[in-house]
């Protein structure tokens, strides 16, 4: 079953969806993905491979759940300096 969740993009994956925040139902991560791939396209496709994912500020793998109400981060790689 899905759940209404509310995805926020940060840095170059903010700028590949478009968006900064934006709200989805998605099960897991895995699926999450495969949404959030087919309504950005490719350019999005290609930063989310780098992405770490944070389901309530957690790391979250592709199998993790992800609960109804859930705020999911998308965070690129950031440059450190």
């Amino acid at each position: 079953m899905s759940a209404a969740i509310r995805v926020r993009y940060f840095a170059a994956a903010a700028e590949a969806a478009a968006v900064d925040e934006e709200r989805l139902e998605a099960a897991n991560v895995r699926e999450l993905k495969e949404i959030m791939i087919h309504r950005h396209g490719p350019q999005l496709e290609r930063v989310l491979t780098a992405c770490s994912f944070l389901v309530e500020g957690a790391a979250a793998h592709d199998e993790a759940p992800i609960p109804a109400g859930s705020t999911v981060d998308v965070m690129p790689p950031f440059a450190g300096g």
